[in-house]
């Protein structure tokens, strides 16, 4: 259908990548994406490690796993197109015990069936050859995982957008959504409190930390429960890059669904520590300080957060000791590197995870999206979405009602 009107809400890589996509596979088609904030990428795509995943971690066969490896690719290809920063500076995980080496080698077996390239096993002196300063009894060597700048990529895709007859338009919140037979319509304001009714034939929700909140304003439903967690980062000190060549990671704990502190080299050199993982007081909450009633109470009140909360009390508490204290959060760097201190660090702008959580206290831990009528609601896109982003929009129009 040609002149059919599409919107995309949340200017994040994922609705960018899935607006270019439509304007690209289906010519003459009008689409707007509609952004609350004055710059793209301002949330979850701007605010994390820059890591181009490989995708060593997911079930095989999950949308993680397949989409991971196709978008991986695709990024890398965009990137070379456009000019884009993207280094292959490989991935470390490090086993610290016997306990984690034997985890290490069910990661190895998820590498393996996922067709990750160039996965290696290190032993000590090996590991130590790849990464001089890290200490560990066993390691698991990705070379092709890689690095780049998201909210680069995320105004490429931008601008992609506007010179295919796209419309980005900033600062532009959506106050409401209803929907009939025909199409659905967003109500929206201006920096001026001007209000505009948009109407669309499809309108796609990929607004992150928002998500449950305006799928329920769409009618479909209150659950999953978006619940957010604040990653605090530290940076090595310039003179102290050094102790790391690549990406360092411990392996995770597969009882929790973060991957615990881990070392990024950046584009940029910069080398960073973190993330941990902590309750945020708002789902937009980057400071410590930071505290939306609404936000937190519609977070404790969720059932699936207690029973998330009581399955891992003790992770939780250790997370809090970690935020709190940057002693603390150096002897989790030391896990890694043990030459690093509390000296070497200096805190870092922090991130905020958009968690999907059940009503059962069930982590989602794929990538999901639904239709109800004439919207789409892309529900969960935690990382790898980033890396994933070019292929979650092929399968978003391939497979949903996203073009019709």
């Amino acid at each position: 259908m040609r002149n059919e009107r599409i919107g995309v809400v949340g200017a994040g890589i994922v609705g960018l990548a899935l607006a270019r996509r439509i304007l690209r596979t289906r010519p003459g088609t009008q689409v707007t994406v509609l952004e609350k904030e004055d710059r793209v990428a301002a949330h979850q795509s701007g605010n994390n490690s820059d890591v181009v995943h490989a995708g060593l971690y997911y079930r095989p066969g999950s949308l993680k796993a397949t989409l991971c490896r196709r978008g991986g690719k695709l990024l890398r290809e965009y990137c070379e197109e456009r000019g884009l920063a993207y280094h292959e500076v490989g991935k470390t995980i490090v086993a610290r015990s016997r306990e984690e080496a034997d985890r290490l080698s069910d990661i190895e077996r998820r590498a393996e069936d996922n067709g990750v390239p160039g996965i290696q096993r290190l032993g000590p002196a090996e590991l130590r050859a790849q990464e001089p300063h890290v200490r560990g009894v066993a390691g698991l060597h990705s070379p092709r995982t890689a690095i780049t700048d998201f909210s680069a990529v995320a105004e490429s895709l931008a601008a992609d957008i506007r010179s295919d007859g796209g419309s980005v338009l900033l600062g532009t919140p959506v106050l409401a959504l209803r929907q009939d037979a025909d199409g659905a319509e967003a109500l929206t304001t201006d920096r001026d409190g001007h209000r505009t009714k948009r109407r669309f034939d499809t309108l796609i929700l990929c607004a992150g930390l928002h998500s449950d909140r305006l799928a329920r304003e769409a009618g479909a439903g209150g659950e999953p429960r978006i619940v957010p967690f604040r990653g605090q980062y530290y940076e090595l000190l310039p003179e102290r890059r050094h102790l790391v060549r690549g990406l360092v990671y411990p392996v995770p704990d597969p009882r929790y669904p973060f991957l615990g502190v881990h070392l990024t080299r950046h584009v940029h050199g910069e080398v960073m520590a973190g993330p941990n993982a902590l309750l945020a007081a708002a789902r937009e909450g980057y400071r410590l300080r930071d505290l939306r009633f609404r936000d937190l109470a519609e977070a404790v009140t969720w059932p699936g957060f207690w029973r998330l909360a009581r399955s891992h009390w003790a992770a939780g508490a250790r997370e809090v000791a970690v935020s709190a204290l940057a002693g603390a959060f150096a002897r989790e760097v030391r896990k890694l590197v043990p030459e690093v201190t509390a000296r070497d660090l200096r805190p870092a702008p922090s991130g905020v995870r958009a968690q999907a959580l059940t009503r059962d206290g069930a982590l989602l831990d794929d990538f999901s999206a639904t239709e109800h009528g004439r919207i789409v609601c892309v529900r969960n896109a935690p990382s790898p979405a980033a890396t994933s982003s070019l292929a979650l929009a092929e399968y978003l129009t391939d497979h949903l009602g996203v073009t019709r």
